[in-house]
């Protein structure tokens, strides 16, 4: 176990400091469960899942396991892409879960209205009532909560005694609401820490973000197990190796690309081995090369964009928006180039809460050229032009034009190159969804 550097003091102190505008109160939501009749105590047993990067992903591996272990598994993910409905998965004894039908979904959200009766309160505090309702009254063996933002003062953490914490990569983001430096956003993700709860960090990259979180958990007496101390997960001879205090785990390399998702997946068995839900290894091995996560290294091999693109090109879709994403983004395309070398094109639109310097300071050397584009179902886009000086002042030759399939065309109706080209689009789940939908590819 990590010793903690940090005093109590200190933790305090971080937990004073935070931007104008953040809303430093839980009053809401829990005045709106309680006239609802406080379905978030009637739930399953939960692992309630905070960080920067990597959350959704823990999220998805969990479940595929879970679910290949045959337990029926709600998980509560956010944002969506495409549909509200992908935010509520129900579970499904000895199956699959899917996600929540109209009319269920219609039915929650009216009363969850009808019980705030016009009282302020969010979009999100709504739709975290509408999970406890959902959850609460569909049986279920697990559910996976996923925080929205940040944690402390998110309507998710409003859950008293989950059967785990889980807390993954943190980097800067969203700092006009969670601090602008990452020891303030590690001490609002670790305000999901509960006493006596098992608390299961991924791998910090920050070494001040796991001081934080080691002396959150030393004062709470949660248990802790961290990613490169209590366990551990690397790629040999083509298998994924896991390690922790109990042995060996020889395991099949994760269906989702990319070596940070070594990391999520390790964080997903951790997280399942050591707070009480223990799946069989053949469950395991088989929720690696199962698992979903629509957005992230996704590759699109049919609809308009791959028929306008040159013929045997590669199409990518990730949703990854901060510094952090950035970077493990650019390592899973350098390991692409390693095995099959093609001409990179990054396709870039962004919502400006974002930081398009730090984003693209990772491609340098690694893309050919950038084309920023309008994020078409978000108001906050960042104008494309705008974006392309960013993506210049980062060292990349950038150029704005006004879609994603013009910025394709572009490259492909003039090719002459003897390799096909390689297309990434990112930079926002806004993005990934009008992607998504636009290719008749939204998730189910």
């Amino acid at each position: 176990m990590t010793t903690t550097s940090l005093a109590a003091a200190e933790i305090d102190a971080l937990m004073l400091k935070h931007p104008k505008g953040y809303d430093l109160s839980l009053d809401r939501i829990r005045r709106l469960l309680t006239d609802l009749g406080e379905p978030q105590r009637r739930l399953p047993p939960q692992i309630h899942i905070a960080g920067t990067n990597g959350k959704g992903s823990v999220t998805a591996f969990c479940r595929a396991i879970l679910e290949a272990d045959g337990q029926a598994v709600h998980a509560h993910t956010s944002p969506h892409l495409v549909n509200w409905h992908e935010r509520y998965r129900i579970g499904r004894k000895g199956e699959p879960g899917a996600l929540v039908d109209d009319a269920m979904l219609a039915d929650a959200v009216a009363r969850a209205a009808r019980a705030n009766a016009g009282a302020p309160i969010t979009v999100f505090e709504i739709l975290t009532a509408v999970t406890f309702l959902l959850f609460s009254e569909n049986p279920a063996d697990v559910v996976l909560l996923e925080v929205g933002l940040g944690g402390r003062f998110d309507a998710t953490n409003v859950v008293e005694k989950p059967a785990a914490t889980v807390i993954t990569s943190i980097s800067l983001d969203h700092q006009s609401y969670l601090g602008d430096r990452v020891e303030l956003i590690a001490a609002e993700k670790g305000g999901i820490i509960k006493p006596g709860v098992p608390v299961v960090l991924g791998q910090q990259s920050e070494t001040v973000a796991l001081e934080v979180l080691t002396s959150m958990a030393d004062r709470a007496g949660a248990p802790l197990l961290v990613y490169g101390q209590d366990f551990f997960a690397y790629e040999e001879h083509g298998r994924l190796v896991y390690q922790d205090e109990s042995g060996l785990l020889d395991l099949p390399m994760p269906r989702l690309p990319g070596r940070h998702q070594l990391i999520n997946a390790a964080t997903a068995i951790a997280a399942l081995r050591h707070s009480g839900f223990a799946p069989v290894d053949r469950a395991i091995e088989a929720g690696l090369v199962s698992v979903e996560w629509p957005g992230r290294m996704q590759q699109i091999a049919s609809g308009p964009l791959y028929r306008a693109a040159y013929p045997g090109s590669e199409l990518w879709l990730d949703g990854g928006h901060n510094p952090g994403a950035g970077a493990a983004i650019a390592e899973t395309l350098a390991d692409l180039e390693e095995r099959v070398s093609r001409p990179l094109f990054l396709i870039v639109g962004m919502i400006n809460t974002k930081d398009p310097a730090g984003f693209f300071s990772a491609f340098a050397g690694i893309a050919r050229h950038v084309f920023t584009v309008p994020v078409a179902s978000s108001d906050a886009g960042i104008d494309p032009e705008d974006l392309a000086d960013a993506a210049i002042e980062a060292g990349l030759d950038a150029e704005p034009c006004d879609s994603v399939e013009e910025a394709i065309r572009l490259v492909s109706d003039s090719w002459d190159d003897g390799r096909a080209p390689r297309f990434l689009i990112c930079g926002s789940l806004y993005l990934v969804g009008d992607v998504l939908s636009g290719s008749g590819l939204a998730p189910r």
